[in-house]
């Protein structure tokens, strides 16, 4: 399986400036060392923040820099007696915005930052899990989530928006909705056992919630979107209610309503998983392996694409907004 190989091919950005800017290269292979696991990449998961910092919106990092926030596969070197030879495992890190990351054949990664694949998951799925699971189970905990809360996590469809709405399910919320504008894509949630997702192209984000909850509202909002979607969800809030926003890949900018927030005296705050501390994502990775195990959350993948293809993938994801994961296969 190429242990004897001193390259690997891997997807970089050599500068910031769009999808012609991400190229297929060669580069030396990393080793095992400083405490790193050298794994061999089965496949990498493509995410809204690969576009952010391909586009030249995240902060400044170096150029060039291989892409990929998180990804699976099995490890080959220096994972000791917790991650033998041979272990298929998941990531999530710094990759692909600080440092190099997923989207090449191999990745020297952090013990820390290495989990334990489960059997009944493969690695296609197990890829698209770190960033959506984890996010979604960080920002639950931190709102206090607990069995009977209400939860709301806009857009379906997307990475967030969908393993919280899992998460919530699995862990006993009262109800836990999201919602989409695409009116196809609200059939295929029902269709895969999302019951309590809003059509927003037929009714307000705000009203279906009111339906759902008798009038209530939710306890619980996590927006991983921005934009208006963030000013409408405040709207939904219950009483003490609380929302977590955590991403814009729609927009930086909104205006929100402030009686949004004094009227229920609500609270609104904000989530960086960059900034966690390590117990809090160990704590989040014990809960979600627990779950996938047990088959009470599932990843759903849309659609891969081989790992040259990867600028075709970004594109696919961020303009075709489609339903689940996008996958590079390596």
């Amino acid at each position: 399986m190429g242990k004897g190989r001193t390259n690997m091919r891997a997807m970089r950005a050599e500068q910031f400036s769009g999808y012609e800017a991400l190229k297929l290269v060669g580069l030396p292979k990393p080793a095992a060392t400083d405490g790193k696991v050298l794994v061999r990449i089965t496949a990498a998961g493509v995410t809204p923040l690969d576009h952010t910092i391909l586009f030249g919106n995240f902060h400044i990092p170096e150029v060039p820099l291989v892409l990929g926030n998180e990804g699976a596969g099995v490890v080959e070197d220096g994972g000791g007696t917790d991650f033998p030879a041979g272990s298929r495992v998941m990531f999530w890190g710094t990759y692909g915005a600080f440092e190099d990351g997923s989207y090449s054949e191999w990745i020297a990664v952090r013990k820390e930052d290495l989990c334990l694949i489960p059997d009944n998951v493969d690695d296609v799925g197990a890829a698209g899990i770190p960033v959506a699971y984890l996010t979604a189970q960080v920002a639950l905990t931190l709102a206090g989530f607990r069995a009977g809360k209400t939860v709301l996590a806009p857009a379906i469809g997307g990475s967030v928006g969908n393993a919280v709405t899992q998460l919530a399910r699995a862990l006993g919320a009262k109800h836990a909705i999201s919602s989409t504008a695409n009116h196809a894509k609200a059939e295929q949630a029902k269709a895969l056992g999302f019951n309590e997702v809003i059509d927003t192209s037929l009714e307000k984000l705000g009203d279906g919630v009111r339906r759902i909850t008798d009038g209530y509202g939710a306890d619980i909002v996590i927006d991983g979107i921005g934009g208006e979607v963030l000013s409408e969800a405040l709207g939904a809030l219950a009483l003490g209610g609380s929302l977590t926003t955590l991403g814009y890949s729609a927009s930086r900018k909104t205006t929100i309503d402030v009686t949004d927030l004094i009227v229920p005296q609500a609270s609104i705050r904000s989530l960086n998983m960059f900034r966690q501390p390590q117990a809090t994502v160990t704590d989040a990775w014990n809960a979600i392996v627990s779950l996938l195990q047990s088959g009470a959350i599932k990843p759903i993948v849309a659609k891969t694409f081989p790992l040259a293809e990867a600028a075709e993938a970004l594109r696919y994801l961020v303009e075709g907004r489609p339903f689940g994961r996008v996958v590079l296969t390596i």
